[in-house]
């Protein structure tokens, strides 16, 4: 596959999903504090393991 017919290819899949891309149950303000409590867990999980400071 070229790299042309790529571009083709992701111009066409751009140009179908100019509603927004949002699907109506999802919520961002969920989405990016569900996505700030795993991090910040990840976080704490990893520092607890770090004992050789």
């Amino acid at each position: 596959m070229s790299f042309h017919s790529t571009a083709t290819q992701l111009a066409t899949l751009a140009a179908e999903g100019e509603g927004g891309g949002n699907h109506e149950s999802l919520s961002p303000y969920v989405t990016g504090g569900s996505a700030l409590f795993i991090l910040l867990l990840l976080l704490w999980i990893t520092t607890r393991f770090n004992r050789d400071r």
